[in-house]
């Protein structure tokens, strides 16, 4: 029986992205291995760490300060890749379509972000 954590469509992309980061890795040049390999592998990884970690925070104050980690991951991945595709690691489309999906994920993660904030406010009454 799937958690809420796997019911969230970032947290289902973000560790997709990351495998698929994994698997690509794996095509790079083996002096890279503890350079570009080490680092869009640790960064891919703490996309979905953090957002698993943010899911179980117990204030709208921690969640979002995990959420902010996530982009600057999520951010740090994405150009790594498109260095690598610019050092002739990663064929130029397919470093085009994973680029895409993390924009997509940091769009989610800041919609997330917006809807944790907007239901920790409280609410006004209006007269009618």
């Amino acid at each position: 029986m799937a958690t809420g954590l796997e019911n969230l469509w970032i947290y289902k992309l973000s560790e997709d992205l990351e495998i698929e980061v994994f698997e690509l890795t794996k095509k790079f040049p083996r002096h890279e291995l503890y350079k570009s390999v080490d680092q869009i592998r640790r960064s891919s990884a703490s996309v979905p760490n953090n957002i698993a970690e943010a899911y179980h925070k117990s204030t709208i104050k921690e969640k979002v300060r995990y959420l902010s980690i996530t982009l600057g991951e999520a951010e740090e991945t994405k150009r790594n890749i498109h260095r690598s595709m610019r050092k002739g690691f990663i064929d130029k489309n397919r470093s085009a379509a994973i680029f895409d999906q993390y924009t997509i994920l940091m769009k989610g993660i800041n919609a997330y972000t917006r809807f944790l904030e907007v239901g920790k406010k409280p609410k006004t009454q209006t007269n009618n």
